[in-house]
C-alpha cells in the first residue's frame, strides 16, 4: 500500500546511478515518504500517535522539498487526485499550481507564513504554509541520516477540510444526545449541505417528516436553528476510528519490514 521514498527515488535514476533532474510527476501511489520508524525517532511515538488522531492532513517538509511526514489524514487524503502529490519530492498536480506552491514553500524559508488555494471543482483545498524551526538534533533512536536531515528548517502543511466534520465525529455527537437513527441520518445530511427538500427525497419521507425530526435534533441539542446545528458539529473534537487506524499500522508496517 506504502512505498519508501528509497524506493521511489531510485525509479528516477539514470543508466549511471545518478539522479536525473527531470521535473517530478504524480504517481499511482497513495503516499511514498521515509520509513515511520526513522519518523518515530524524529517526532517520538507519542507526538506521531497525536498527530494521527488529528482530523486535518498535516505534512511536514523539508528544506529540500523532501516528505519527511504525513500523519493519518494526510496520507487517506492525498491520493492521486489530490491537487497536492508526495512522489518525488512534494509537487503540485495541477501546473497552474506549481507556481504558488514554490513561492509559499520559499516564503516560509525565510519565516513567512502563506495560505494557499490548490486545485479546481471537488478537489479544490486550502492548504496552510507554516515555517517551523529546525527540529533538535538529538532526537533519540533516529538514524546518522535523519539526523543530518534534522539540522534544516522544516516547513509544516496543514490541508484544509473537505467537510464540516469526520462521520464518526457526527455519530460519536448523535449516540452522547440520544438521537435516533434516522435523525442522526438526518444530521450527517445536513452537516453535509443538504437541504430539506434534498433530505426528504434521499430518505423517501415526506418533508413534514424531515421537519418533525428536524425540530427533534435541535431540541435535543439546544440549537436555535439548522446553521447553530452545524456550528456545534463542526467544533467537534475529532474521533479516528480504531479500524482506520489500524489500517494505517499495518500499512506502516508493511513499509518498515
Amino acid at each position: 500500500m506504502f512505498e519508501t521514498a528509497e524506493r521511489v527515488q531510485s525509479t528516477h535514476k539514470g543508466p549511471t546511478g545518478a539522479a536525473r533532474s527531470a521535473a517530478p510527476i504524480a504517481l499511482p501511489i497513495r503516499y511514498a515518504g521515509p520509513n515511520r520508524r526513522t519518523l518515530a525517532g524524529l517526532l517520538g511515538p507519542s507526538l506521531a500517535g497525536m498527530l494521527d488522531e488529528i482530523d486535518y492532513g498535516m505534512l511536514l517538509v523539508g528544506a529540500d522539498v523532501q516528505v519527511l511526514y504525513l500523519n493519518h489524514a494526510a496520507r487517506l487524503e492525498m491520493d492521486g487526485e489530490h491537487p497536492l502529490q508526495a512522489g518525488h519530492g512534494l509537487h503540485a498536480r495541477r501546473h497552474e499550481d506549481a507556481a504558488p506552491l514554490a513561492e509559499a514553500l520559499a516564503a516560509a524559508r525565510r519565516g513567512l507564513r502563506r495560505l494557499l488555494t490548490l486545485g479546481a471543482g471537488a478537489q479544490r483545498v486550502s492548504v496552510s504554509v507554516v515555517p517551523l524551526a529546525a527540529p533538535s538534533t538529538a532526537a533519540g533512536g533516529a538514524s546518522a541520516g535523519a539526523r543530518a536531515t534534522d539540522a534544516e528548517p522544516t516547513t509544516l502543511l496543514v490541508l484544509g477540510k473537505r467537510r464540516v466534520c469526520e462521520q464518526l465525529s457526527v455519530r460519536g455527537f448523535a449516540r452522547s444526545l440520544k438521537l435516533t437513527p434516522a435523525e442522526t441520518r438526518v444530521l450527517e445530511l445536513l452537516c453535509a449541505g443538504v437541504r430539506p427538500t434534498q433530505v426528504a427525497q434521499q430518505q423517501g419521507v415526506a418533508v413534514s417528516t424531515v421537519r418533525t425530526q428536524i425540530g427533534s435534533i435541535r431540541a435535543k441539542t439546544g440549537a436555535a436553528s439548522i446553521s447553530e446545528l452545524v456550528r456545534q458539529v463542526a467544533v467537534l473534537p475529532p474521533l479516528v476510528g480504531a479500524l482506520r487506524l489500524g489500517l494505517g499500522a499495518a500499512g506502516t508496517a508493511a513499509v518498515a519490514g
